[in-house]
């Protein structure tokens, strides 16, 4: 059972899709994400690439973030993100977007300060999305990148500086943040 952990959507329930078409992240990894991020949360833009349930951007909404972009693109997942969010009343705060990660990607133009990567594991599709987010210059100065992985190694970061990276269970958290002001 997935949950909101904490702030205005505390305790409620979140669905998932069934079967295994998508990972949802575990309490234990999301509970250390989010403690690593708590002060960096309020007032921000939060981008959750492969929502899946929702849960990372609908649990930084819960904690102050003032916008929430959720993508996936299957549209069974995309219908549960939209029932959470409307579940936790933080709907009005959403962007949710049935969307490939590449056609989204290349085709904002926005800026977020926290984007969360957990893609399916055993696949390209975080160090492709890194990648693209680094040479769109979507990250703002002093945001964060959250990677979510089933391996060690972190995948070419650019101009980014590691800020933290553990192991939580069979997850590889890996926390990024952009120190480069743009002149």
């Amino acid at each position: 059972m997935m949950r909101i952990i904490t702030g205005s959507a505390r305790g409620t329930k979140l669905m998932t899709l069934e079967g295994e078409s998508t990972r949802p992240t575990s309490e234990r990894v999301k509970e250390s994400v989010f403690s690593m991020l708590q002060f960096d949360i309020e007032g921000r833009r939060v981008l959750d690439l492969f929502g899946g349930s929702g849960q990372l951007g609908l649990e930084a909404l819960s904690r102050g973030a003032v916008q929430a972009t959720i993508v996936d693109s299957n549209p069974e997942a995309v219908k549960i993100i939209k029932a959470n969010a409307q579940k936790t009343k933080l709907y009005d705060k959403c962007v949710i977007l049935t969307k490939d990660y590449k056609s989204f990607l290349k085709g904002s133009k926005e800026k977020f300060d926290i984007i969360f990567l957990d893609p399916p594991y055993d696949s390209d599709m975080l160090a492709d999305s890194l990648r693209i987010i680094i040479e769109q210059d979507m990250l703002s100065y002093n945001g964060f990148i959250m990677l979510e992985s089933d391996k060690d190694d972190i995948p070419e970061y650019g101009t980014l500086t590691l800020h933290r990276h553990s192991k939580q269970g069979r997850a590889y958290i890996t926390l990024l943040i952009n120190e480069n002001k743009k002149n």
